[in-house]
């Protein structure tokens, strides 16, 4: 079974031609980051990757977390990773120094991240969900919170957790009914159900910290009456030191497709005498500083998706170059040959490979944004910037993450029945990919949040700038000659016009049929990323072929010319048909009656 080999050569190729990574690091606090650093940072983690990371996926799969007496403890080897991922300094990477972090930018942290999710996305759960709560405490949490939690959280001595959904709240926050009453020492105490929290409890860190939304006695009905506190398993003393055990227990752990090593805890809050917890900011602003977390865990989850592509690809090529079977197509009497020598074979490996280089530059480059949106000194620079990644949080978490699955099964198909056996590792890419389609929202909540927020909203305004820039690429793209470049430009033109043609049509319609609209949400993100992606890809494609021609015969580069001429033949050209299910399917989806399903 192959072990997972950082792509390094395409996230540096990536990070500074595409995400802009040098420029980046003249934004004020990201000085430090210069292309040395990021490159001594990005061999580090590829090494913590490949040789602590990744040899404890498969047996962590196979054992799983166990639940026992309200206690979860880690598969063998976890624990030990963990404190050793911690002392690292990995769990400080992007936080801010003032609470002990390193500081580095959101980009670098991202190339970081994918790496430990395509090693092992089960052990990578954890840090993603104490980076969400650190957010939420950095930007809303008082100086006390801040003070008594913030440094250890950062550390990774403690964890962080989300907990939003019960039992019969799941999508629909507005039926949280978790009770918080005030005490007399302005602390609250909570009671309630909490399900599906990833890391509720485990044993790799001495505290867990959760994040709770839930309901005050005078709180108003709905969203605007959810409250948001800190709930920490161990009370915290005056000094910083471990006091009693809150009243929050994890009474039991889930049974699931995939992810077997990452814990997913069912909380209860308040059994005996009330879990007590401290309000972070105001009283029913709960749902807003939850979306802190959110956003956040969702390009995290995004991310999941692009590892989940780039993992299920190494495994299927590694499997077609070692997998001898049948002769050369159109040879008689030859020799059995790799099934990688198959055209069949080597469209399902291509089809892997694109998609994991254009939701990776898709991904980088959206984070890049993200730095630039919250440190740049100009403000309009900070708004512009910010409006791009409220667009294309969807589409990368929504988009990379149907992906994923997609492209883990390819994956179990390029290994034939074998890949349906769980020793070969394959299927259980596909298991772990299943549920980042669903974690922080299902792809269909992504798509309505695309097309009702992020573009009803403001009239498709920043769509159609984002579809400005992807049109002026296309001189660039004129100038090159041959037939890869006639194609890509072909291709991606043809792209962007379907593109611009379904999002004014859902402008304009979503005001009107809000139902039309929304069946053609999910089909509506799948382009939108499919023509992000290919917009990244076609400006590889010409960074690449100017290196060519400049006399750089590095293969790495006349790779990601023809990787790019397959994504316009083969995932490009998909637009059109997209582009007219989200125009004219409507009445297909909305026609028939409810008892004929």
């Amino acid at each position: 079974m192959s072990e997972y080999i950082a792509p390094i050569r395409d996230m540096r190729f990536v990070l500074k031609e595409l995400a802009g990574v040098e420029q980046v690091a003249q934004l004020p606090g990201c000085e430090e980051a210069t292309l040395d650093l990021v490159d001594a940072v990005l061999e580090e983690a590829a090494r913590f990757a490949e040789e602590v990371l990744s040899p404890l996926n498969w047996p962590g799969d196979q054992e799983g977390a166990r639940w026992h007496d309200k206690a979860v403890t880690m598969p063998a080897g976890f624990k030990e990773a963990y404190k050793l991922f911690a002392d690292s300094g990995w769990t400080a990477l992007a936080s801010e120094p003032e609470w002990g972090g390193q500081g580095l930018p959101k980009v670098v942290a991202a190339a970081v991240g994918e790496m430990w999710k395509s090693a092992n996305h089960s052990f990578s759960l954890c840090p993603l969900l104490t980076t969400g709560a650190i957010e939420a405490l950095v930007l809303s949490g008082t100086d006390e919170l801040k003070k008594t939690y913030l440094e250890k959280m950062v550390s990774g001595v403690w964890t962080g957790t989300m907990n939003l959904t019960e039992p019969t709240a799941g999508s629909d926050l507005a039926a949280v009914r978790t009770r918080a009453e005030p005490q007399a020492d302005g602390s609250y105490r909570i009671f309630g159900q909490k399900i599906f929290i990833t890391y509720g409890e485990h044993d790799m860190a001495e505290n867990i910290i959760h994040l709770v939304l839930a309901r005050t006695p005078t709180a108003p009905e709905g969203v605007k009456g959810i409250s948001l506190f800190v709930v920490p398993k161990f009370m915290v003393n005056g000094d910083g030191s471990l006091g009693d055990r809150n009243d929050a227990y994890c009474v039991s752990i889930e049974h699931k497709l995939g992810i077997h090593a990452s814990p997913t805890a069912i909380m209860a809050f308040g059994d005996h005498s009330g879990a007590v917890g401290y309000l972070v900011g105001e009283e029913n602003r709960g749902l807003e500083y939850m979306f802190i977390m959110m956003n956040a865990a969702r390009f995290g989850v995004g991310l999941e998706g692009v590892a989940a592509c780039e993992r299920a690809y190494q495994r299927a090529r590694d499997y077609a170059r070692d997998r001898v079977q049948c002769t050369d197509i159109g040879v008689r009497g030859g020799p059995k040959v790799p099934i990688i020598h198959h055209p069949d074979v080597r469209r399902m490996l291509m089809t892997m490979k694109s998609r994991a280089e254009a939701t990776r530059a898709l991904a980088y480059v959206v984070a890049a944004a993200h730095d630039a949106a919250t440190r740049h000194p100009d403000s309009e620079v900070r708004k512009r910037n910010q409006a791009f990644v409220d667009l294309m949080i969807p589409v990368v978490k929504g988009w990379s993450t149907e992906s994923g699955v997609t492209i883990a099964s390819i994956g179990v198909q390029v290994h034939g029945g074998m890949g349906y056996v769980e020793e070969t590792g394959a299927a259980q890419h596909l298991r772990d990919a299943q549920i980042s389609t669903i974690y922080e929202g299902t792809t269909g909540i992504q798509a309505n949040d695309l097309i009702g927020r992020k573009m009803a909203r403001e009239g498709g305004a920043t769509l159609k700038s984002v579809i400005a820039a992807m049109r002026a690429l296309d001189a660039d793209l004129a100038k090159q000659n041959g037939a890869n470049f006639a194609a890509i430009r072909s291709r991606f033109s043809s792209g962007v016009d379907a593109l611009a043609e379904a999002g004014e049509w859902l402008v304009a319609t979503y005001g009107a049929d809000v139902r039309a609209a929304s069946a053609g949400a999910v089909p509506f993100l799948t382009l939108l990323g499919i023509v992000a992606g290919g917009w990244q890809m076609a400006r590889a494609a010409l960074i690449a072929q100017a290196k060519i021609d400049g006399g750089d015969n590095d293969p790495f580069y006349k790779a990601k010319v023809v990787t790019t001429r397959f994504y316009a033949d083969h995932v490009l050209s998909q637009a059109g048909g997209l582009a007219s299910s989200v125009t004219e399917g409507a009445e297909g989806v909305l026609a028939l009656p409810e008892d004929m399903f």
